[in-house]
């Protein structure tokens, strides 16, 4: 599986920032800093690879091993057209619409009273070949993601004397044609 969204460019610490800075200890084990929990994904469409150079010349290579199970949200599809001053239409060659999700390209975008169609968590199919919401949790348990400051001998003052590590869940949800698509989800 392949999931696209967007990141923040707050998100990570340049590399600049981390070459200037040396690690004591480089073979120690680890604990994050600050546990940032878990962010929620509910994907809206499975993206077609062959089109999916609108989204990023990156993701046809990124995602090749998950040709039919590369996904996005709708958030991100208009936070995109929105960065890279596009319209969200031009992202339709690239994405299948899940029949779980609203049609928001054929309804006013203001307009927040549609329907969802409403599918049962995998977890609780017992039919193998039943459609349902599939659930994924990816943790990263340690990563750099600020750069830390400590106060010089002058109170006002500040130098960079670190690096800021954190730990982030992201849990994924997304519609499967079969529940078989999804056997973890027990």
């Amino acid at each position: 599986m392949c999931f696209i969204f967007h990141f923040p460019k707050d998100s990570f610490i340049s590399s600049d920032a981390m070459s200037k800075l040396r690690q004591k200890n480089p073979n120690a084990l680890r604990t994050p800093d600050e546990d940032l929990g878990r962010l929620n994904h509910t994907m809206d469409y499975t993206v077609l690879l062959k089109h999916s150079g609108i989204i990023s010349p990156f993701v046809r290579d990124t995602c090749t091993e998950a040709e039919s199970a590369t996904y996005t949200r709708h958030e991100d599809i208009m936070k995109w057209s929105n960065i890279h001053g596009i319209s969200t239409a031009s992202y339709l060659p690239a994405l299948k619409r899940f029949p779980t999700t609203p049609d928001y390209n054929n309804y006013d975008e203001n307009f927040t009273n549609h329907t969802e169609i409403k599918i049962t968590s995998c977890t609780n199919i017992k039919n193998m070949w039943t459609p349902c919401s599939c659930h994924l949790e990816q943790c990263i348990g340690w990563y750099p993601c600020e750069i830390r400051f400590c106060k010089g001998k002058n109170p006002a003052s500040t130098y960079r004397c670190g690096i800021k590590t954190c730990k982030i869940c992201h849990l994924f949800v997304y519609y499967v044609s079969q529940k078989q698509q999804c056997l973890w989800d027990e």
